[in-house]
């Protein structure tokens, strides 16, 4: 479901802090699936980061 660049980003955010890879990775299902999306990118999980986490 994630891409290897979303992974990359969801773990530069988080800094491997579970709550935030939880936090990170809710929403992003949550934006990809209102946005009929399967995969979820890296331009995603920026969107996300700067739209809901920031």
């Amino acid at each position: 479901m994630f891409t290897e660049a979303a992974i990359d980003d969801v773990f530069r955010f988080s800094s491997c802090a579970a709550r935030l890879i939880n936090k990170v990775c809710t929403y992003s299902l949550i934006y990809g699936s209102q946005n009929k999306h399967r995969i979820i990118d890296d331009h995603m999980i920026k969107r996300v980061i700067q739209g809901e986490l920031s």
